[in-house]
Parts: structure tokens; sequence; C-alpha cells
């Protein structure tokens, strides 16, 4: 019979010793790597969670990524925020306390530091990170204002704001006495019957240029002074009798920037009368001169009125440019309405919406069931409903409803903190921003088109179109600049934007904040977008350009009085006021989407850690588990190599008997 060798590998025992050995390789390719295997099938049953896991994480990756870097831009436009207050509050401290004493260049040392603050404010706002302007809106790419020189002085052919200012000074009157007529005094009779009369009147009705007369008010004992009235608006002066001493005239003006201004004259015997006086005439027997003391009361409103054309018409005059050629608000004024009363009179805030002939009402009038529509919100005209101005509906009954009424509806709805206003007759209606004014009434109701066109807004008055869908008032668009030649005579403001630098270059948009999103988490989005033209933002930079732009005489008799009345202006402006926005208003926005990204982002490390836990889990292994299993294996494999030795040791002969 034949005998067969021992074969090792394909016995049970050497099989056994294969797999150890194999195992031992495995072990330690896990030790080396720390994981369970080299591919995905031997990861286990849990790989696919491992893999949606890893999908998870970098996901969360990719949005700390867009959390750090909207968190760098926010910290940075922290920083120029706070950097522009600080400016706006170094500019106002000078405004208020420095001396108002004009140097060489025809400034104060507060404008001339105004001048390198505002250069300051430019820098700030075109400040980038990385490549980002972070005040341009979403034109990321795009510097956020045009260089300071600029703004100030133009470029070519393009106005500066310099510029804006002098030409508006020249419409708002180059007679010194802002644009009112002072009439001679006429005298009839002989002292001491003689009777003085004379007039102020306004130079054009609706002009928005120069001092308006507001109101007057009397005490000169035996005078009729009455108005203001008629178009343009008057106020007219009859003195048949001597006031007594002491006895008080007051004329109130509105100013271009909104402000008010007034005049009070004081009648006094004492000769020269003292500044603010004037002169009680007799004759040399002493009887009243009532005709002469109106002449000296004309003289005396020359001077008056004179000096606040000259001082702090100037002042506010420049403020109303800086509006002109910063602000995005703008106005639609109509032509002059008359009421229809037997003798027409220009339209007042107390005229009627609706009346018969012969009334002080609109001459075409609205009607019940009539509507316009105001920046999308519908005004009604109907005597079934409660009138309504403030909102959320407006109504207005059209038999009681007066034009102030209207207007106070319209300006609650846009929000202007400029009121509308009538002046000789013509509307004069404030939109906080010109872009999205728009009043209109639909072609389907003739009858409130045609009571738009009797407020003076007309196709004809330049501010309304009307089309085939109906009549729609709109505001011209800033900048704006004084139109007509000679300047001096001009009587409106025009879109200036072909010819004027355009200071705020970045992209506009009804929400800043929503010019820039990110998305820092499934279905969670920041917004952090900027505009310089926010109103806080331009409204420091405004009114530091104006305090910077304007100059005087350094010679002028009226140039110290014109610096404190631009400096007063300046520094309310640069204040904080209620109901706008301010710099704080922005951080808050700013530190809300912190906020929100830090909630984020600490829900993200939670779910992070969770995840790599599950992925570990699956993938991983311990090498302390490992080196133990590896030192079994290793004491086996050991065993097993001994036993193999004794084995292979072994021969037939250890079995054959002795001697056989």
């Amino acid at each position: 019979m034949g005998i067969n060798s021992i074969g090792y590998s394909g016995s049970l025992f050497g099989q056994a010793v294969l797999n150890l050995n194999n195992q031992l390789t495995n072990l330690s390719t896990e030790l080396a790597t720390g994981e369970k295997s080299t591919t995905y099938a031997g990861m286990g049953i849990n790989e696919g969670f491992a893999v949606a896991a890893r999908s998870q994480l970098s996901n969360i990756s990719a949005f700390g990524d867009t959390i750090t870097n909207v968190n760098t831009i926010i910290g940075a436009a922290n920083t120029a925020l706070q950097s522009l207050t600080s400016i706006a509050t170094t500019v106002q401290s000078d405004a208020s306390t420095t001396s108002q004493d004009i140097n060489s260049t025809g400034q104060t040392i507060g404008q001339a530091n105004a001048q390198s603050q505002f250069i300051s404010m430019v820098g700030i706002l075109n400040t980038q990170v990385g490549d980002r302007y972070i005040f341009s809106g979403s034109a990321i790419n795009t510097p956020s204002v045009a260089p300071a020189d600029q703004i100030l002085n133009g470029n070519g052919t393009q106005a500066g704001l310099k510029q804006v200012i002098a030409e508006r000074a020249q419409a708002d009157g180059t007679t010194g006495l802002g644009r009112l007529v002072i009439s001679s005094t006429t005298v009839t009779g002989t002292a001491p019957t003689s009777t003085g009369t004379f007039s102020v009147s306004e130079d054009a009705a609706g002009s928005p240029f120069g001092l308006k007369l507001s109101s007057v008010s009397s005490g000169l004992t035996g005078a009729t002074v009455t108005g203001p009235s008629g178009s343009p608006a008057s106020v007219s002066f009859s003195l048949p009798a001597n006031p007594n001493p002491g006895d008080q005239v007051t004329l109130n003006f509105n100013l271009p920037d909104g402000t008010t201004s007034s005049v009070t004259l004081t009648a006094t015997t004492q000769n020269p009368p003292p500044t603010g006086s004037f002169l009680i005439a007799t004759t040399g027997t002493g009887a009243p001169d009532p005709g002469t003391t109106a002449q000296n009361l004309n003289t005396a409103l020359n001077t008056a009125i004179g000096k606040l054309a000259n001082t702090t018409l100037v002042a506010a005059s420049a403020v109303a440019a800086g509006n002109d050629f910063f602000n995005p608000s703008s106005s639609a004024t109509g032509a002059v309405a008359n009421d229809q009363e037997a003798t027409p009179q220009p339209i007042t805030g107390a005229t009627l919406l609706s009346g018969a002939a012969g009334t002080a009402s609109l001459s075409t009038g609205f009607q019940n069931v009539d509507a316009i529509t105001v920046n999308g919100t519908t005004v009604t005209f109907s005597t079934s409903s409660a009138t309504s101005l403030t909102g959320p509906t407006y109504n207005i009954n059209p038999t009681t409803g007066t034009v102030g009424n209207l207007l106070s509806a319209i300006d609650s709805i846009t929000g202007t903190t400029t009121p509308s206003s009538i002046d000789g007759g013509a509307v004069t209606i404030n939109a906080p921003n010109a872009a999205n004014f728009s009043i209109s009434a639909s072609s389907s109701d003739p009858n409130a088109q045609a009571a738009l066109a009797a407020l003076g807004f007309s196709q004809a008055a330049g501010t309304a179109t009307t089309t085939a869908s109906g009549t729609t008032i709109s505001a011209i668009q800033p900048p704006l600049r004084v139109s007509g030649s000679p300047l001096s005579s001009a009587t409106k403001l025009v879109n200036g934007s072909a010819d004027t630098v355009a200071w705020y270059t970045g992209n506009n948009s009804p929400d800043p904040r929503a010019s820039s999103t990110a998305l820092i988490d499934s279905g969670i989005s920041v917004q952090y977008g900027l505009q310089a033209n926010e109103q806080a933002i331009r409204q420091q930079l405004e009114g530091t350009a104006v305090y910077a732009a304007l100059t005087e005489s350094p010679t002028g008799t009226n140039s110290a009085a014109q610096a404190a009345a631009l400096s007063t202006r300046i520094a309310t402006n640069l204040t904080s006021q209620r109901g706008q926005q301010q710099i704080s208003d922005i951080q808050t926005d700013l530190a809300n989407a912190q906020t929100t990204m830090k909630a984020a982002s600490a829900r993200q490390t939670q779910t992070q850690t969770q995840l790599q836990n599950m992925i570990d889990g699956t993938e991983t292994v311990s090498t302390q588990q490992v080196a133990s299993e590896i030192l079994a294996l290793q004491t086996s494999l050991s065993a097993s190599y001994q036993t193999t030795s004794i084995l292979s040791k072994l021969t037939l002969t250890n079995f054959l008997p002795p001697g056989g």
C-alpha cells in the first residue's frame, strides 16, 4: 500500500493557522489606519448612515465658512458705523461750540475741520472686506460713494454740492429781500389825517425759493394788517392812525429747509429808533402823522427782512440745496388753483373738497364713492363711512372734508417728515422717496381725475400725466437743480441727474438689509446688506458736507451771522430725531443677524459632534481593543507554530515497534 505524507496547508489545522494569520494582517491594517476596512463593503451594514452623515458634515462645514465670512463683514461694518457716529458727534460739537469768526478762506474753524471729516467719512463708506464694498448694497464690486472732491467740487460738466448751493442761493433771491417785494408806501391825505398803505408780497406763486409768508400778527393800534392772501401771497398794511409806543407787528416766514423764522417790529417814539423798532412820526406841532409812520414801518421792514434774507435764509438755502443734492425725497407741486367763490380765491387747507358754486370749495370736487390711490393705498371719499386720516384705512367725507384733511391723509401714507403745504394756491406734496411716490385716479373714476386737476395737478402742471389708465401724479426725481434763467427769477426745480454728480454709486434697494443675504443653515438665512444712502448714514454725510461746502465773505457784514445760522442748523440736523432711522438701528439689525448665526453655529456644533460619533462608531476601531486582539492572535499563532514544528518532526519510525 502507499503511504502519503502529512500535508500541512490542506489540513484543517493548517487552514486554521492561515486564518489566524489573515486576521493578524487585517488587525494590523486596522491598527495602522484606525478604520475597520479599506472598502465600504467591509464597514458593515451602517455604512449607508455614515455616508449620509459625511454629506451633512460637509454642509455644516460650508455653513461654518459662510458664518465666518459674514461675521467678518459685520465686524468691519460695525467698526465703520461707529466711526461715522464719532465723526458726526465731532462735527456736531464743532458746530455748537466753536467760534463763528470767519478766517481768510471764508469759513469758521468748525467748517474747516468738517472738510477733513467729510473726506474721512467718504473713505469709511468705501470700506472693502476682501474685494467686497460693504456699503454698496448688492453692487459689491462698485465703490459706494463718489470721491470726496467730486462730491464737493464736481466732475467736469457735472456739478458738485458747492455749485448746487450757489445756484440755490441765487434762486432764493439776489435783491436782498429773499424774493419778497415790499411796495412803496402810498400816502393819502395830510397829517394828522393822512393814511399810509403798502404791501409785502412773494414774487411768484408756487415757487419753492426765497422767504414764504406764513402768517402775520399785528398789535398796531388803529392799523389794518391783513393776509397772507392772494396769489402770490401778500400781506397788506394800512395805517390811518399812529400806533401806541410798544405796539408790535410780527411777520412769520417759512424757509426753504422747512424751518421757520420771524421779524418783529416795535413802535417807538425814541429817535433814532433802536434796532427792531420803527419811529412813530409826528408833525412839527406834535400832531400824529400816520402816513410818515407807515413809511417808517416800511423802511424798518426792508431793513429787518433784508437782514433775515442775508443771514438765516442763506443758511436755510444751503441746507435745502444739500437736500436737493443728497436726499432721495422730493416733492410734486401743482399749478395755482382757485376755489369757486364769486371772486375766486387761491385754495387753502380750509378749502372744502366739495361744495356748491360760490363757496370756498374745489372747482371740481370729490364726490361720494370717488377714490384715489397713494403709494398703493386707497383713499376713499364716502359719506357713509367714518373719516379716518391715519389708517390703516383712509376715508374722507367729501361734503365736510377739506384740502388740509386730504393732505394729512397723504402725508400719513407716505410717511414724510415734511408736511405737505399750500403756497398761494399751489399745493406741494412732499415725498420721502421720490422713486416710490405716486398718486393716481383711475380712468373709470373721471370725477376723481377732475378733482386732482382742480387741486392744480394736471398734465399741464408738469407733475401729472394722463394716460388711458387714468391720471398719475409723480415727484421730480432727485438730484434737483434750479431751472430757469436768470436763476434769480426761477420758479421750479427739475431733475438734475444728467448734469450733477451722483454721490451714491451703489445699488438702490427699498430694503438695504435684503441686498445681501447668506444661507447659514438648512432653511435659515440672514440679511446683512448696507447702503450708504440709508437715511441715518446720508443725514450724517449730508450735514457734514453742507457744513464744509458753504463759504462766507471774510469781510462781509453778515458773514458771522450766516455762519452762526448754518452752525445751528447743522448741529440740529446731526442730532438724532425721534421717528427717523439712527445708526444704532442699523447696528441692531446687524446684531440680530449675528445672534441668529451664533444660535445656528451652536446647533451645528452639537450636530457635528453627533454625526462624527456616528461615523466613528461605524467606520473606526478602538486601537486599544485591536492591540489586545493582535496580542491574543500572536499568542495563538505562536502556539500553532510550535505545534506545527513538533508535528513536522514526527516520522513513521516513531510509531514502528523496536526491532521491526
